[in-house]
């Protein structure tokens, strides 16, 4: 390693100082870059997907654990694994297809051959092979990941043996899951037709931009006056339900209209007071959802709400329900899955409106994704090595954060380490010290 980075380097944080900054070699440093690959991506818990995506015997899907290739596969008796994607003859990368169901995977270079609980079953031409008796005595089945695990259908892995149990590792952050979770009795699916696309900029900048409310006003200009012609066109319209506006929330005295919370592990979640609306796809159950659950957890659940949980994993719950797994590929290039994500079993006409919504707003060819995507790589671009080092976009809300909750996390019992509450304005980029604190715990063994 050619370079030496300390961690006061990279992240300066002084709470009772009010100070917290961050380095702009966090963004573009390739030697950097490789540690963040080994220690935060393959040394911690991942997100690596739904239980829904292998339903079935034998049905699997690929993915990634950082650089490390891995395929999820549900065996003949119906238990989900998962394992490094690679054969051991030759390390070949054995699934090349996204998903699929198959009984067997065969390499397609030797022809060894595997089933679906990951045993080696044909070993080509073995016994004329001259195979030696410390040969035979290897395990030759696939790889197993270290840890892998599963809550309310959302994956899990990690490549190190030693990462605390995934309980702790989502913590209170768990109760966030369960707000989506809970509007799916029959359980989260995603919606077919995942998008693949690149950015020519790191990985944080995402990572950031999920629980930015600053930017949106900025950034999205032509959105927001779509919006406004839409909701005059609408005005006229009657929405047939027994409820309405004072049902829900609304601003209250104070000019709360939503905040921010922090939780341990770097996890974060971005909120807002949103209005009811018919146009919204889970209107048509809000009172069914408000016997179950009481009123005020189906109010969260109406909620905008962008939820991350670090470092990969984004649930985008504002225009429509995005899921997004972050990958990252290079120092200055990131690749992004995205789908809708949605309840099994929703009404066609929800789902239409579901989807309709999600094709608005999300992925590259919506009215949002590239605004955001150019705006990541200008910052790239800026990110070069310069005499004033320090970024100063992690200060706004500092004085407004409070230690533990607040009265809408009591709502629905969650306890996150540090929380805000917000008017419109205040836009709250203090909930980013999570991502880099807990960023500095996967890296303290590599960075003094």
């Amino acid at each position: 390693m050619s370079k030496q980075f300390a961690l006061s380097d990279l992240v300066d944080d002084r709470p009772d100082d009010g100070v917290f900054r961050i380095n702009r070699a966090m963004f573009r440093d390739p030697e950097l870059f490789d540690m963040e690959m080994k220690h935060v991506f393959e040394g911690g818990w991942l997100f690596i997907g739904l239980s829904t995506q292998a339903e079935h015997p034998h049905d699997f899907f690929t993915g990634f654990i950082g650089r490390v290739p891995i395929i999820v596969s549900r065996d003949g008796d119906g238990e989900l694994q998962c394992f490094v994607n690679a054969c051991p003859h030759k390390g070949v990368r054995l699934v090349q297809k996204k998903c699929g169901n198959a009984r067997r995977h065969v390499c397609p270079y030797h022809g060894w051959t595997f089933d679906s609980s990951g045993a080696n079953k044909n070993i080509k031409w073995k016994k004329g092979g001259c195979y030696s008796e410390a040969f035979d005595s290897e395990n030759h089945d696939l790889a197993e990941v270290a840890r892998f695990g599963e809550y309310r259908g959302f994956l899990f892995a990690s490549l190190n043996p030693d990462v605390p149990s995934l309980e702790e590792h989502l913590g209170e952050a768990s109760k966030l899951i369960d707000l989506l979770a809970d509007k799916a009795p029959n359980g989260l699916e995603l919606v077919p037709g995942r998008v693949t696309f690149t950015y020519a900029a790191n990985w944080k900048m995402q990572l950031e931009n999920c629980a930015d409310q600053y930017h949106f006003t900025s950034t999205h200009p032509s959105y927001i006056r779509i919006l406004e012609q839409r909701a005059k066109e609408e005005a006229d319209e009657v929405v047939k339900s027994s409820i309405g506006a004072s049902d829900f929330w609304t601003e209250n005295a104070s000019g709360v209209t939503g905040g921010t919370m922090s939780f341990d592990h770097g996890h974060v979640l971005n909120w807002g007071i949103m209005p009811p609306s018919s146009a919204i796809a889970d209107f048509e159950r809000a009172e069914e959802l408000a016997e179950e659950f009481g009123e005020a957890r189906r109010n969260w659940m109406f909620n905008m709400r962008n939820l991350t949980i670090f470092p990969n994993m984004q649930i985008a719950e504002n225009a429509s329900s995005q899921l997004r797994v972050i990958r990252p590929l290079a120092a200055g290039l990131t690749e992004m899955q995205t789908w809708c994500i949605a309840p099994r079993g929703e009404s066609d006409e929800a789902r239409r409106f579901r989807i309709r919504q999600y094709e608005d707003f999300f992925n590259p060819t919506g009215m949002a994704t590239p605004d955001d995507t150019v705006c990541y790589e200008e910052a790239q671009l800026g990110m070069a090595e310069q005499e004033r080092p320090w970024l100063q976009g992690h200060a706004r809300g500092m004085t407004a954060t409070v230690e533990g909750g607040n009265e809408y996390a009591d709502m629905i019992d969650v306890k996150p380490a540090r929380s805000v509450l917000a008017d419109a304005q205040l836009c709250d980029e203090s909930l980013f010290a999570s991502y880099y604190r807990a960023w500095a715990e996967r890296m303290k063994e590599v960075v003094a």
